[in-house]
């Protein structure tokens, strides 16, 4: 387990000994801090209950968030095969599986690092700058908001798992990078041409399965006005878990089985 430690330690210290992690950060925590003064100044005033422009905050930084996180991902694997540092790893005492298991691990504490700096940010900001009164609707509201963050953060998180299964199969930290890209931004898109309500299978379509806050009692906000007929929001976890599987099964064979000291 120390061993393992180690090798942990020394994958976030790979992350996190670089200018350009820290410059993302930064610009998630502005982005997060600024939006609710523009807000505010948009809107005229600051009779609002503070849990709302955060909620819209987190939204709109949380596109920012993804593309971060997946640049991360998509260059823990890959990165290693384009500056040749991966035999570096395979000489020392440590299986294949533990290497890409700490790589992974990295990649998501990364992202639960800069998904709570967004919350965060945007919270504080937004405390600051709007109504914080104690009523039943501030609790609704919570209670809403957090919801509507770890949805957004599951489709994060599965986003990741596509970035980091290219990034292990085909070593091409663009491809990993582009294909979750073209994912992220595309998914309505695809959601709309393979339309559950007119085609039964696509029910188990990924793409309409990611987007989670369409199973909330005022879906305005999603992606989707509500879900197909048959969809709820158990089916869509149990559909994203066995892509998750799938997405992480290939990872582990191909990384393993593959001659990657060549």
């Amino acid at each position: 387990m120390g061993s393992f430690g180690n090798l942990l330690l020394n994958e976030n210290m790979k992350v996190f000994r670089r200018v350009r992690t820290w410059v993302m950060l930064a610009i998630l925590a502005l982005i997060s801090l600024l939006m609710p003064v523009l807000m505010k100044q948009g809107m005229g005033t600051s009779d609002v209950l503070y849990w709302q422009p955060a909620v819209t905050t987190v939204q709109i930084a949380f596109f920012l968030n993804t593309i971060f996180c997946v640049v991360v991902a998509a260059e823990s694997v890959a990165g290693e095969f384009t500056w040749g540092t991966i035999k570096l790893l395979l000489i020392r005492p440590w299986s294949r599986s533990k290497i890409l298991a700490s790589k992974y691990l990295t990649v998501v504490g990364f992202s639960i690092l800069s998904t709570l700096l967004v919350i965060g940010m945007a919270m504080l900001s937004s405390y600051i700058l709007f109504s914080h009164d104690v009523s039943v609707e501030s609790g609704v509201l919570a209670g809403d908001a957090f919801t509507r963050w770890s949805y957004l953060y599951i489709d994060l998180f599965i986003t990741l798992a596509i970035a980091f299964m290219v990034s292990s199969v085909f070593r091409s930290g663009a491809l990993a990078i582009g294909l979750s890209l073209f994912i992220m931004f595309t998914q309505n898109i695809f959601s709309l041409i393979f339309n559950p309500d007119r085609y039964e299978w696509a029910k188990y379509v990924l793409f309409n399965n990611m987007d989670l806050s369409k199973y909330m009692d005022s879906p305005g906000m999603g992606l989707m006005n509500g879900p197909s007929e048959g969809m709820t929001l158990g089916f869509s976890l149990a559909v994203l878990g066995v892509y998750y599987v799938v997405f992480m099964v290939i990872s582990w064979v191909v990384f393993n089985k593959r001659d990657v000291a060549g």
